[in-house]
């Protein structure tokens, strides 16, 4: 079995308990952890994560962050002097962490208490904001379960974003192919 495969089964496995409604928002965040090496091909079987989603009878809303911050450029004001100068950005990407945090918010508003809302892309964010950042701000808005496609590892409650050397700990829900366990 590859270990796409095995994410799948175990995200299967996971997505088909049954949910306890009274969980803090925080309790609700799942991590589906694998190495960023896979993460090409974890992309082309999202699909199939949605299937099982479906399967166990819950409703699934897919949301892809990687053009966020293209996005987010574009539309700034001074996004030509931010190409000149680079290092003049630090301060305006706190407004880029705003921003990306309502839209995720709005995501999770939007769906129910049964829904599964399915974050991809989170190897863009790196160097931009921080994963955790994002996490915090998001997880007491979550009203079903929130699924983070994770492309990094996970030791002992710390966990490590394209294997950063920095990481952090955060008690969510870790999801692994079988043989990483």
């Amino acid at each position: 079995m590859s270990t796409i495969e095995g994410l799948i089964t175990a995200y299967g496995h996971y997505v088909a308990i049954p949910w306890d409604p009274n969980l803090a928002g925080p309790q609700k965040v799942w991590f589906v952890v694998y190495d960023p090496t896979q993460e090409r091909r974890l992309r082309m079987r999202i699909g199939e994560f949605e299937t099982r989603t479906i399967a166990a009878g819950h409703d699934w809303h897919h949301v892809d962050l990687t053009p966020e911050f293209a996005r987010w450029m574009a539309d700034h004001e001074y996004r030509d002097a931010y190409f000149e100068h680079p290092d003049d950005m630090e301060f305006a990407l706190v407004d880029f962490e705003e921003q990306l945090a309502t839209r995720v918010i709005d995501h999770l508003q939007a769906a129910n208490e049964q829904a599964v809302v399915a974050l991809s892309g989170l190897a863009s964010l790196f160097g931009l904001t921080r994963v955790s950042t994002l996490i915090e701000v998001v997880a007491p808005h979550v009203r079903g379960r929130l699924v983070a496609f994770f492309p990094g590892h996970f030791e002992n409650t710390t966990y490590r974003l394209l294997d950063a050397r920095d990481g952090w700990n955060y008690l969510v829900v870790p999801i692994r192919a079988a043989e990483e366990h």
